[in-house]
């Protein structure tokens, strides 16, 4: 029997830090942890230890939500657990699946992570739609006419590499190409 430990965060600028911490802190031998959405089905870290898990070992997560975002793929995945005689559990709710009182636990928490993936995605499009009544469009500004005509000269003098051209302008490489590429 082995604890094995699964965390992740939703974006690249989130720190896995407190869970992994949390995870070492409670005993799993092996800890799996990826940035990705909890909404997207393939989740590269999630299936290695997925796979990596035998039969009598612990999943451990810091929290539910960590594991997945809807109720459908919770139980799913909470029925695979169970198929193959492994226990879950969540440390945040000191929650095991080992006795029936955990499993039903883990299926109403799963509907209440699902439910506020939903209102979080409903605050942010009713705030995107406030901000866009309001004259707000969103989204990076474009650069400034000066700044794009400069990038412009440097390329097509051809003394600058388009990393260079970047660096010296303050953009990413990409946008130099693409500023390059309007204008052909």
């Amino acid at each position: 029997m082995a604890k094995i430990g699964y965390a992740r965060v939703s974006t690249q600028e989130q720190s896995l830090d407190g869970q992994i911490d949390t995870l070492e802190e409670y005993g799993c031998e092996r800890i799996f942890s990826e940035k990705a959405s909890g909404r997207k089905t393939k989740r590269t870290e999630l299936d290695k230890c997925l796979d990596y898990l035998r039969e009598s070992d612990i999943l451990v997560i810091y929290k539910l939500d960590r594991l997945g975002r809807t109720t459908k793929q919770l139980i799913e995945l909470s029925q695979w657990l169970d198929e193959n005689g492994i226990d879950l559990h969540i440390i945040d709710m000191n929650v095991s699946t080992k006795d029936a009182m955990g499993k039903m636990f883990f299926t109403m928490m799963s509907a209440f992570a699902e439910l506020e993936a939903n209102l979080l995605s409903e605050r942010t499009k009713k705030g995107l739609e406030a901000s866009r009544a309001r004259g707000r469009k969103g989204g990076r500004p474009s650069l400034p006419d000066h700044k794009k005509r400069e990038i412009k000269f440097l390329y097509n003098e051809q003394k600058l590499t388009g990393e260079e051209i970047a660096k010296s302008t303050g953009v990413s490489r990409s946008t130099v190409y693409r500023i390059v590429k309007e204008n052909k």
